[in-house]
C-alpha cells in the first residue's frame, strides 16, 4: 500500500489536554460517606511508549452520590497526558480526578468510568475516593480483578432464544456475578454460569461474550465470543463464489474525512461479495505491534444511522469504534474473516527493530490481536512490511533472512488455525525487491501473499512519461522492465512460492499527471494532477465521471481529459485481470481499498464475479 494518511480529527473532542485544568472549583460534598463507594483501576492498553488507564467509580451504598473525587500517587516518571470524562489535575506526583458536570451523580448500584492516556510504567498507589479508601473502607484495595470466563457454548437454539453456558472465572476474593453481553452490550447479570437469552429475532446472527465481577465489583476481561444464528427467517448471503480469496482493505482513518464506515460495506452490497477484510493499520514501534488510532479503533461512538446493527453506541459499553462495528458485521455475515494489518508505508520503519527479536515481536502482536476486548473480531494477522532488506519510505538493512524469521515467529505464536498473511512487493525487475528477501522461505509460514501489483508508475516522476500504474503485462514503451503484474507473479512462482498462495492486487484509485497533451501513454507532463486528498491520486468513484476512460493499455484503462492524464482499473479491466488470475492458478485477489469504490460497490462486484 503506497499511500497512507492517518487523520487525527476527532481526538480533540474527547482527549482533553491537561494544560489549563488547574484551579477548577472543588466539587460539592457527596451524599453518604466514602464507605458507600469503590474506585477500581485498570490499565486497558500498553503500547510501549505509553498506556491507557481507566478508573471506575461504583456506588455500593443505598443513597445517591452527588459527586466524586479520586486521588492517587504515581511514581516519578509516570504521568497523565490527556483524559476524558473527568477533570484531572496534578501536584507533583499526586493526581486528582473530579467528575464532569454530567457524570457526578450515581444512583445506588450505578457506576461510571473515565479514562486517560499516560506515559511511564508505574501503577497508582495511595488511592482515595471522596477522602476515604477506594475499597469502600479505610484501606486501599489489594485484590485482583477476576479472570476471563470460558468462551460460552450455545445450545437449545430456537427462532427466538438460545441457552448459553460457560466455565467459571476465578478470583482471589471470589466471583460475585457475570455480565452476559450480546453483540458487545450487556443483556443480563447472573450469579450462575448459564443464561437463556430470549426475545431474539428469527434467522439472525448474534455474538455472545461473558464478563465476571468480583465481590469488590471489579470486572475482569471479556471471554471469547460464540456466534449464534437463530432458526427460522431468512439467511444471510454467503460470500459469492467458491474458495477464491476476495479481500479488501478497510482503513481506520476512512471514518474521518472520507466518512466511510463499516456500515458502508453493507449498504454497498460489498460485504456479501468478499471473503476477507484487512483492517489497516496497526503500528509497529519499539519492536512491537501497537495500536494505530485508539479513537478510531475502539473508542469512537457511532450513531444509530452509522452503525451496522442500527443501534447507537453508548458511553459505557465495553467496546466501541471500528472494532465493534467489525464485530457487528461478522455477526451479520458470519462467513467473513477479518485480519489486522500492521505496518504500511508510514509505519514499516518499525520492522527493523521487530526483526532483531522476532519471537518478542510475535508475542506482542499476539497479545494485541488476542486482547480480550476484541479477540473475537480478528481471525489473524497481516504484515505489510515495505520493504524487507530494501528501501521504501526508509531503507531497511535487516538482511535477506529477516522477513522469513518474522513470519516464522508469527506462525509459531499464532498457531496453525489463525490466518497469517503478508502484503509483498511486486517489483519483478532484475535485481529488484523480490530478490532482496527470502520470500520463498517465508511462504511456508503464510496462508497467502497480497502481491501489491499497482503503484508501478505515478506522478512522483513529475515530468512523466505517463504510464499505467497497474499494468497487467508489459507493452512497447513501458518505462521500466519488470514493473508489471505478470512479471511479479512469474518471479514469485520461479523462486518456489505456490501460485495458490499469491493474490493479485487491484487499486481502487487512479494515478495521474497534468500538463499532458498526448492521449496515448508515454507523454510528458508538468506535474501531478489535482486530487481530492493528495496530488496525483484520485478515487475511482470520482474518475469514472470526471475523467472517463479513453483507452486501455496492458490490461489497464487510461483517460486523457483536458490537460490531465489518468490510469485506473474499471469493472471491465478488473474482469480481464481476474480471468488472468484464474488462468495462473492464483489464490484470488485483493484491493486497496473499499472507500475508492462507488456507492453500489461496482468494482467489488467485478472482482467477485471475475473470480466466481
Amino acid at each position: 500500500m503506497r499511500f497512507r494518511h492517518r487523520a487525527a480529527a476527532g481526538f480533540t473532542t474527547l482527549l482533553l489536554p491537561l494544560a489549563g485544568l488547574v484551579g477548577l472549583a472543588s466539587p460539592a460534598p457527596a451524599a453518604g460517606d466514602a464507605s458507600s463507594a469503590t474506585a477500581t483501576y485498570a490499565k486497558t492498553q500498553d503500547w510501549g511508549t505509553g498506556f491507557e488507564g481507566k478508573w471506575t467509580v461504583k456506588n455500593t451504598g443505598t443513597t445517591a452520590i452527588n459527586s466524586w473525587t479520586i486521588e492517587w500517587d504515581f511514581p516519578s516518571g509516570t504521568s497523565v497526558t490527556s483524559a476524558w470524562d473527568a477533570d484531572v489535575t496534578s501536584s507533583g506526583t499526586h493526581w486528582t480526578a473530579r467528575n464532569k458536570s454530567y457524570n457526578g451523580t450515581l444512583a445506588p448500584g450505578a457506576s461510571v468510568s473515565f479514562g486517560f492516556n499516560g506515559t511511564g510504567s508505574g501503577a497508582p498507589a495511595n488511592c482515595k475516593l471522596n477522602g476515604g479508601g477506594c475499597d469502600g473502607g479505610p484501606t486501599v484495595p489489594g485484590d485482583n480483578p477476576p479472570s476471563a470466563p470460558g468462551t460460552p457454548t450455545a445450545s437449545g437454539i430456537t427462532d427466538t432464544s438460545v441457552k448459553l453456558s460457560w466455565a467459571a472465572a476465578t478470583d482471589d476474593k471470589g466471583v460475585k456475578n457475570y455480565d452476559v453481553l450480546r453483540d458487545g452490550r450487556a443483556v443480563a447479570t447472573v450469579t450462575t454460569t448459564s443464561y437463556t437469552d430470549t426475545g431474539l429475532t428469527a434467522g439472525t446472527d448474534y455474538a455472545y461474550t461473558v464478563q465476571a465481577r468480583d465481590t469488590a465489583d471489579q470486572t475482569g476481561p471479556v471471554s471469547g465470543a460464540v456466534s449464534v444464528h437463530t432458526t427460522g427467517g431468512g439467511t444471510n448471503p454467503p460470500p459469492t463464489g467458491g474458495s477464491a480469496v476476495k479481500l479488501g482493505y478497510f482503513t481506520e482513518w476512512g471514518i474521518y474525512g472520507r466518512n466511510y464506515n463499516v456500515k458502508n460495506l453493507v449498504t454497498s452490497g460489498s460485504a456479501a461479495k468478499i471473503t476477507h477484510i484487512n483492517y489497516a493499520f496497526g503500528n509497529v514501534t519499539g519492536g512491537k505491534c501497537a495500536i494505530g488510532d485508539s479513537y478510531a479503533d475502539y473508542d469512537k461512538a457511532f450513531t444509530a444511522d452509522q452503525s451496522v446493527s442500527g443501534v447507537a453506541d453508548t458511553w459505557d459499553q465495553p467496546l466501541r469504534g471500528n472494532f465493534n462495528q467489525l464485530r457487528e458485521l461478522k455477526a451479520k455475515y458470519p462467513n467473513l474473516k477479518v485480519l489486522w494489518s500492521f505496518g504500511g508505508w508510514t509505519w514499516s520503519g518499525g520492522f527493523a527493530d521487530a526483526a532483531r527479536n522476532p519471537a518478542a515481536f510475535a508475542q506482542s502482536c499476539y497479545d494485541l490481536v488476542k486482547d480480550s476486548r476484541w479477540a473475537d473480531v480478528f481471525d489473524g494477522i497481516d504484515i505489510d512490511w515495505e520493504y524487507p532488506n530494501a528501501c521504501g519510505l526508509s531503507c531497511d538493512t535487516s538482511g535477506a533472512a529477516a522477513f522469513r524469521n518474522v513470519m516464522a515467529a508469527l506462525r509459531a505464536k499464532f498457531g496453525s488455525s489463525a490466518l497469517v498473511t503478508a502484503a509483498v512487493t511486486a517489483d519483478g525487475s532484475s535485481g529488484g525487491k523480490i530478490e532482496a528477501a527470502d520470500y520463498a522461505g517465508a511462504s511456508a509460514y503464510v496462508n497467502w501473499y497480497n502481491v501489491m501489483t499497482y503503484d508501478f508508475f505515478g506522478a512522483w516522476d513529475a515530468q512523466g512519461p505517463t504510464a499505467p500504474h497497474s499494468p497487467l503485462t508489459s507493452y512497447s514503451g513501458i518505462p521500466k522492465a519488470g514493473f508489471t503484474t505478470a512479471d511479479a507473479i512469474a518471479k514469485y512462482k520461479a523462486i518456489g512460492v505456490p501460485a495458490s498462495k499469491l493474490l493479485l492486487g487491484i487499486g481502487f484509485y487512479g494515478r495521474g499527471w497534468t500538463g499532458v497533451t498526448q492521449d496515448a501513454p508515454g507523454g510528458t507532463a508538468t506535474g501531478p494532477a489535482a486530487g481530492t486528498y493528495e496530488q496525483g491520486i484520485e478515487d475511482y468513484k470520482v474518475l469514472k465521471t470526471s475523467c472517463p476512460a479513453t483507452g486501455t493499455v496492458a490490461g489497464t484503462a487510461y483517460a486523457h481529459c483536458g490537460g490531465n492524464w489518468w490510469s485506473y482499473d474499471t469493472p471491465a479491466t478488473i474482469g480481464t485481470k481476474m480471468a488472468w488470475a484464474r488462468s495462473q492458478g492464483l489464490g484470488g485477489a485483493f484491493f486497496w481499498e473499499f472507500s475508492g469504490d462507488t456507492g453500489n460497490g461496482e468494482l467489488v462486484s467485478a472482482l467477485s464475479n471475475g473470480l466466481s
